[in-house]
């Protein structure tokens, strides 16, 4: 296969169009927000298009997929189990850096105040939020969105749909199965317009701020990683060790070639069929864990994803000025957990993702689309990242999972 030449690779079309976003801006000033702003506000609308059939789709078909019998449903629920604990975990790591880091306090990206937004919503005790994640009319809640409620329905029609006999279930499956793999086929072209959006969101910015928007962008990306490494050599090694009694540093060296893979190709779906070779050949997890707990990992494990949408909403609300309560900042971990479920494994989907967290906690506004538009301009070498970092929590939870089925994974260094 010839390699793709280097024009044509989307991280290096984004900081081509970063780089012309910046000149534009220097050398046209404000008026340039009207010229070619334009091309970013209408990327934005095309990310906010698919969130809803995205969701729906990847959220209900991966759980009515699911199946039922007891050992597989003792399998899911040991699976589940990892992934809710991991990924909050990530979503903790990313909220306490931000929290201490203050990444985007006063910084001028998009010259918004807090006089600007909406009034904040959280609610103020755990039945008002309960009442408010299940929707009254669901269609209303889609149309809001009210993203919290659209994630609970799907996950319990989903699930009724797993208790169906075979041929209507069969039948529902394909259906919203099919409908997730074009959902993701249109996610992945609505992303091929990212480099025409960074630019017209970068020339934006610069005309109207200047560079100085860069150095809180420099700063946000600095928080991100160091969560992100935080929780890949930290957090996860911990969990080995905790549940599995897996040595990290075999478990590292086994998984190598996956990480290479997630890393340069930014999806999760696309390393699988290595994820499964390096967990059943090298870490010795036997097909009937890892054809189940990595596919469904795939889908709705990412680690990665809930931490930087965590981050990046409170990002934006420091940018803006908005002080987010601790019931907001509940309200933004909580729909991270669940919103990270229906991101789908392909490069950059967390960018779609985010809006939903930051719907949570009604931010939004023209202000908030270009705040969030100038990260999409750093994002590619951070959703790299994020992205080895959601394959490696799949591949340690098919290890921990099979230990506890009674499997020896781990045993041996196969450098030894």
């Amino acid at each position: 296969m010839v390699d793709q030449a280097w024009y044509r690779k989307l991280h290096w079309q984004i900081l081509c169009a970063m780089v012309a976003g910046v000149v534009a801006g220097l050398l046209g000033g404000p008026a340039i927000s009207t010229k070619v702003g334009w091309l970013g506000t209408l990327f934005i609308s095309l990310l906010r298009m698919i969130i809803v059939p995205l969701i729906i789709t990847s959220i209900v078909s991966g759980v009515a997929s699911i199946g039922g019998g007891r050992d597989l449903g003792r399998l899911f629920s040991k699976t589940l189990g990892y992934y809710v604990l991991t990924s909050a975990l990530a979503i903790f790591a990313g909220l306490l850096a931000v929290n201490l880091i203050q990444p985007g306090a006063g910084a001028h990206i998009a010259g918004a105040q807090a006089a600007d937004l909406p009034e904040l919503s959280a609610p103020s005790s755990p039945v008002e939020l309960l009442l408010d994640v299940v929707p009254r009319n669901f269609l209303a809640a889609a149309a809001k969105p009210h993203m919290l409620s659209v994630i609970f329905f799907c996950i319990v029609f989903g699930m009724a749909i797993a208790g169906l006999p075979d041929e209507p279930r069969t039948f529902l499956v394909k259906a919203f199965d099919a409908g997730f793999q074009a959902m993701m086929r249109l996610t992945a072209g609505v992303i091929k317009f990212l480099p025409l959006g960074v630019f017209g969101l970068i020339a934006r910015m610069v005309g109207e701020t200047g560079l100085e928007s860069f150095k809180a962008l420099g700063l946000y990306m600095i928080t991100i990683f160091v969560s992100l490494t935080f929780h890949l050599f930290v957090t996860l090694p911990l969990v080995l060790i905790v549940l599995g009694r897996i040595k990290p540093r075999i478990h590292f060296r086994n998984m190598m070639d996956a990480l290479l893979m997630a890393f340069s190709t930014s999806s999760s779906a696309a390393t699988l069929p290595v994820t499964i070779n390096s967990v059943e050949k090298k870490v010795g997890v036997s097909n009937r864990i890892s054809s189940f707990v990595l596919p469904m990992g795939a889908t709705v494990n990412m680690d990665g994803t809930a931490l930087y949408e965590c981050a990046g909403v409170l990002f934006v609300a420091q940018v803006l000025g908005a002080e987010l309560t601790m019931g907001a900042q509940f309200v933004v971990v909580l729909t991270a957990l669940l919103a990270s479920i229906g991101a789908a494994a392909v490069p950059s989907a967390g960018l779609v993702v985010i809006f939903i967290v930051l719907e949570a906690v009604n931010l939004r506004g023209p202000e908030v689309d270009v705040i969030v538009g100038t990260m999409l301009a750093v994002d590619r070498p951070l959703d790299m990242y994020r992205t080895a970092i959601n394959v490696f929590s799949d591949s340690c939870g098919a290890a921990i999972i099979a230990k506890s089925e009674g499997e020896a994974v781990d045993v041996e260094d196969p450098a030894g």
